[in-house]
């Protein structure tokens, strides 16, 4: 019978240091060809909103599944989550399904964990600001994980909604300070997150000095955009997925088409980096972007992990299909 896992499930048995580090093999075996996974497919339901189908199979660790995920904005409107997802595991010898689990927390965690693999390759040892743009969930999730790969001195947020950035200060504690506007937050920052819900650049590159690393977790479909394209053009181009890159992300495929870059522009995968493939950072004054679309295996490692620690901790419901 297959295990389901409620979102306080996942919640309990999930550590951020040992996600951390699970996202860091994940990408290395992403970039090493031990991972089938085609790019997601995706249907547009509405504006700015699709479904899309995530598979992925890793032999050598014998996970193999899929996730389900929504992308609604609108319900931030409705007090709703905007992305909601579900995971499904299967045991690759039989095809029996194994588990069923709440995909939108492993969505949000995943995400964070893999942007701190990010810092811990390519932001400056020294990085000792960290600025977030936006006051949101993968705003709280990168605060929760970066400071483990990195010892920010001073965490600066900002957001659009004021109110959203009052509760996020408030919550946060004396640790984080609001910035009135991004270009405050972002000036003299080592390590930059993107984590807002813009579609247009929410990034100018003036505000960016060298040896910054910024990290974009956002428009992720080829319409969208969340950096200014002369910032993508003058970064160290980093990426989760080549593949996925070229064919979802605006902020990309929109620079390409208007003769900025060429495709070579994206130097590696994160993954690649990670298994000493290609180098990281260069010198201490280059900008790193890391362009983070989200990739299935690293939602399926996320779920075998948390499937996993279930069983040992005796969490979960049983369930007769």
């Amino acid at each position: 019978m297959p295990l389901w896992l409620t979102e306080s499930d996942v919640r309990a048995v999930l550590s951020t240091t040992e996600l951390i580090d699970a996202m860091e093999s994940a990408l290395a075996a992403l970039s090493g060809g031990r991972v089938v996974q085609p790019v997601r497919t995706a249907i547009e339901t509405g504006d700015r909103t699709f479904f899309a189908l995530m598979p992925a199979f890793d032999n050598a660790n014998a996970i193999l599944g899929a996730k389900l995920v929504t992308v609604t904005p609108a319900n931030f409107h409705k007090g709703l989550h905007t992305h909601l997802a579900a995971i499904s595991l299967f045991d690759p010898r039989t095809g029996e399904l194994a588990a069923v689990m709440d995909g939108r927390y492993i969505t949000e965690v995943r995400t964070a964990a893999a942007s701190a693999v990010s810092v811990r390759w390519l932001a400056r040892d020294d990085a000792s600001v960290l600025a977030i743009l936006g006051a949101g969930v993968q705003a709280r999730s990168h605060l929760a994980a970066l400071p483990a790969v990195r010892n920010f001195k001073e965490i600066r947020v900002w957001s659009p909604t004021r109110a959203n950035l009052e509760r996020f200060v408030a919550e946060a504690g004396p640790r984080v300070q609001p910035s009135k506007t991004a270009e405050e937050a972002v000036r003299g920052a080592g390590v930059v997150v993107l984590a807002t819900n813009a579609v247009t650049p929410a990034i100018q590159d003036a505000w960016v000095d060298p040896g910054t690393h910024v990290i974009a977790i956002g428009a992720c479909r080829p319409t969208q955009q969340e950096i200014d394209p002369a910032l993508v053009a003058r970064a160290n181009l980093v990426v989760d997925s080549k593949a996925a890159a070229l064919q979802e992300s605006g902020d990309i495929v929109q620079p390409i088409r208007q003769g900025r870059i060429t495709a070579d522009h994206v130097r590696a995968e994160l993954g690649e980096i990670v298994a000493g493939q290609k180098a990281g950072r260069r010198d201490d004054s280059e900008i790193t972007l890391f362009k983070s679309l989200g990739q299935a295996i690293e939602d399926l490692v996320a779920a075998d992990l948390a499937f996993r620690r279930a069983q040992q901790s005796g969490r979960g419901l049983r369930v007769d299909l």
